[in-house]
């Protein structure tokens, strides 16, 4: 049984997850001026909900199988497991970051690349595919900068489930921005 859910913005504005699969929640924020806290966030009543998810799919992650498909536009990804209690709560944290980004509510924002990601996170569409053991998910963006931005993210979950907390404690680099495109 498959469940797909995809999200545009009005006025033909993409918006979306940026933050699906095992996004560290290490600081709870909005990004500044984004979404309807404004600058400097406000309450996040879903925050230790979300971090105690993402904990335990930390605690977890040996039974967590992830592959990565870059694409010219972003990224497609499957997350599963073939344990039944780690593939529900790989799709419950999807679909909770799914809500964190099209209610603009930033996390792990200490660290550049998440920072980043959030600033954009109404060029970025995405697609989520419940699976029988986890969840497919398809992120892109027509904005090159945020692509890579999205691609960037996706190799950094996936070392979130190779390296555990040694890997969330980090901060991790921007990509180099695209050179204009010429008229």
């Amino acid at each position: 049984m498959s469940t797909r859910t995809s999200t545009k913005r009005p006025g033909g504005r993409s918006a979306a997850v940026l933050c699906v699969l095992l996004a560290a929640l290490g600081a709870a924020a909005q990004p500044p001026g984004k979404g309807p806290a404004g600058p400097g966030g406000g309450k996040d009543e879903n925050f230790a909900a979300d971090r105690d998810v993402f904990h335990f799919l930390l605690a977890n992650r040996a039974d967590i199988k992830r592959t990565v498909k870059e694409t010219k536009t972003g990224v497609e990804t499957v997350t599963e497991s073939d344990k039944p209690e780690v593939a529900k709560k790989i799709r419950e944290h999807v679909a909770a970051m799914h809500a964190r980004v099209k209610g603009g509510k930033g996390i792990h924002l200490r660290d550049p690349l998440f920072a980043e990601l959030f600033k954009h996170y109404d060029k970025i569409t995405m697609a989520v595919e419940n699976t029988e053991k986890g969840a497919k998910v398809t992120e892109s963006s027509d904005d090159p900068y945020v692509a890579k931005l999205i691609q960037a993210h996706a190799r950094v979950v996936t070392k979130f489930i190779e390296n555990g907390h040694a890997e969330v404690r980090k901060n991790h680099p921007l990509p180099e921005k695209p050179e204009p495109q010429k008229p």
